[in-house]
């Protein structure tokens, strides 16, 4: 059942056009990713989607009555109370409703009759949006986000950014709402937890709308992506890794066939301007009439072409010794609460060790401790090795002065750079036009992160400690900075949650794993194979589902009963002969999907074959194909809708007959 249909909308904060021609629509039980790099408009859309903006052209529809959560990066929570209240303050209707029957209940006791009958209904609504239930739901989904009993009477102000990024995330859940827009909802979560939360949205019966720049994430929540463009808005029905496939093979042949047609419409310039004052006169003029009507193809517009060619190159540093970082007898608690002691570790020239574990376990504060940013308590000792010139990058990006622009931190560790020669440098991480020349507090999260790993590439390093590096980057920089640590001729010690990026880059894997931390040689890929990777696992986990529980019997007699049981039968006949004509139309648009397809493979076959000269046949064929293509989505979303309700239908006439 679909629940939004975003049609044909535009959006621009100036006259120029940030997207425009987005299409889509989600339905029940969909799940869809939304990709672009950094400032192309993914939260813009999500916002329009949310109806907290309006589109300057097209319209977006929800189904009637249909409600939708929203969890942003930039959440604005009231500090105000604990984190238990703070979570039920997104359910003032029920708290309300909960008031109110407190209420009736009083005056029910030694009331009138339409005092008990307000009663009945009171209760009714209740037990409809499960009153009871509230606390209960809320402090599950919590204790997986990582507040333990414990913690639900914590100020909300005594929380950190990331707790109170968690605690956002834990309320739109916890409502249950029929879409969910989530804007990087893993920053702040631990491989424990994202894990969870991946399992948690694979089961979610309402829509589901994301952004991330976590891949496995996306590969493992969403069967299908939306690539966000300047003047472009692709679909494609598959995960993310199989859609990098695509796109790449869709645009090569998109390039082809402008090619092609530009190179015949060259050819037939030169014969027109050659010929029209000739014998071949009518000739030359036919053709200068065909080419005016001829639809011109325009170059496919690859979003992800400008963040390909920034590259991350490290500055030449000198050799170091064998023997980097030698670790004995440390020992580090935080809070009262002992985080790791005895701990050992010897780290050798080249290696990239990552660094795991649940939130709050330690492990950024171990990293502070092997780069000799130990604690006032801390003990033991970390002996370096020789000739290193270590660099820091953390999660809060200190290295930058928040007065500063970008300019004034680049010449700040490279002072014989001038102004142009920095604004160029700064191009190549995306900062263009007069972006180098705002305050470091102006930029986004994006934005400080590429501005830090930029200047910190300038500076000669042979060991470098990273906490999070991903954390604010896209997906293209990521794979980017992954492709330069693992070309770096130093050794990187670093702590992330990305498990692509984990998986990429270490050799070593250091875990906080049930209360201690092991060293596991081999990358986070033979981690995880050896099992050791975490995986929550709760008996008390619900299935996550939409709330639109049937509202409880009210007592009724026999007679009533029997009046009851018949219209539910009536009711599952009539469900029941729905749904068989529902099964006739899934099977004829299986059938006419895989006909599409077949005619799809075919069409782009003779595309791949067709001769170079032939431009207006080209032309024809590729307008075909793409029509096709249309269609073909239209057929397997009138699918997945239909699927969707039958699905739903059957249930009711199961439960009927049970």
């Amino acid at each position: 059942m679909t629940v939004i249909q975003v049609s044909d909308i535009a959006f621009g904060y100036t006259a120029d056009k940030l997207f425009q021609g987005v299409t889509f629509s989600l339905a029940l039980g969909e799940r869809a990713a939304l990709v672009a790099p950094n400032g192309a408009g993914k939260t813009t859309l999500l916002r329009i989607v949310a109806g907290e903006l309006a589109p300057d052209t097209g319209s977006v529809t929800p189904r009637r009555d249909t409600r939708i959560g929203f969890y942003r990066q930039s959440h604005e929570l009231s500090l105000e109370g604990t984190v238990l209240e703070a979570l039920l303050s997104g359910f003032q209707d029920v708290v309300a409703l909960r008031h109110e029957l407190g209420e009736a209940r009083r005056k029910a006791a030694s009331g009138t009759q339409a005092d008990l009958d307000s009663l009945a209904r009171l209760e009714d609504r209740y037990h409809l949006v499960q009153g009871d239930e509230l606390e209960r739901r809320v402090e599950v989904i919590a204790h997986k986000l990582g507040f333990g009993s414990e913690q639900m009477d914590r100020p909300v102000a005594s929380l950190s950014g990331g707790e109170r990024g968690r605690m956002h995330l834990g309320l739109v859940l916890a409502q249950s709402p029929d879409i969910l827009l989530l804007d990087e909802p893993t920053n702040h979560l631990d491989l424990d937890t994202i894990d969870w939360l991946e399992k948690f949205l694979v089961g979610y019966a309402g829509a589901v709308l994301l952004v991330s720049h976590d891949r496995a994430f996306l590969d493992n929540v969403c069967p299908r992506t939306l690539e966000l463009g300047h003047r472009t808005f692709r679909v494609y029905a598959m995960p993310y890794s199989q859609y990098t496939v695509a796109r790449e093979e869709e645009l090569a042949r998109e390039r082809d066939l402008v090619e092609r047609q530009q190179s015949q419409i060259a050819k037939t310039e030169e014969f027109i301007r050659k010929n029209l004052a000739g014998q071949k006169t009518k000739q030359a003029q036919s053709r200068r009439k065909a080419l005016e009507k001829l639809e011109r193809m325009d170059r496919p517009e690859d979003v992800f072409e400008i963040a390909s060619k920034m590259s991350f190159r490290f500055a030449p540093a000198p050799r170091t010794g064998e023997i980097v970082l030698e670790a004995t007898g440390l020992q580090a608690s935080r809070g009262g609460r002992p985080l790791y002691e005895g701990f050992e570790l010897l780290v050798r020239r080249l290696e990239r060790v990552g660094i795991v574990g649940p939130n709050g376990s330690g492990k950024t504060t171990l990293l502070k401790h092997l780069a000799g940013q130990c604690g006032p308590d801390d003990q033991g000792s970390v002996r370096r090795g020789s000739n290193l010139c270590d660099g820091f990058f953390d999660q809060e990006l200190g290295s930058l002065n928040p007065q500063h622009n970008g300019i004034d931190e680049i010449r700040g560790v490279r002072a014989d750079m001038n102004v142009d020669t920095t604004r160029g440098y700064l191009a190549r991480f995306r900062f263009w036009g007069d972006q180098p020349f705002q305050t470091v507090a102006g930029l986004s999260g994006g934005e400080r992160s590429r501005l830090a790993l930029a200047k910190l590439l300038l500076e000669p390093r042979n060991l470098l400690f990273l906490d999070e590096p991903t954390n604010h980057l896209d997906i293209p920089a990521a794979e980017i900075l992954e492709e330069a640590l693992i070309n770096f001729d130093g050794t990187v010690v670093f702590v992330s949650h990305d498990r692509r990026f984990l998986e990429n880059v270490s050799t070593r894997v250091v875990a906080f794993h049930e209360g201690r931390l092991e060293v596991y040689q081999g990358g986070y890929r033979d981690w995880t194979r050896r099992g050791q990777a975490p995986v929550l696992e709760d008996p008390d986990d619900e299935p996550a589902q939409v709330t639109r529980s049937a509202p409880p019997p009210a007592p009724a007699d026999s007679e009533s009963q029997r009046t009851a049981r018949k219209a539910q039968f009536e009711a599952a006949k009539a469900a029941a002969r729905t749904a068989q004509r529902k099964q006739r139309r899934v099977k004829e648009l299986e059938d006419l999907v895989a006909q599409g397809e077949s005619k799809l493979s075919e069409m782009r076959e003779q595309l791949r074959a067709a001769a170079g000269d032939d431009w207006e046949s080209l032309s024809r064929l590729a307008q075909e194909e793409q029509a096709l293509a249309r269609k073909v989505e239209a057929l397997m979303n009138e699918w997945t809708e239909l699927s969707e309700e039958l699905a739903n239908e059957q249930a009711t006439l199961a439960g009927v007959e049970r």
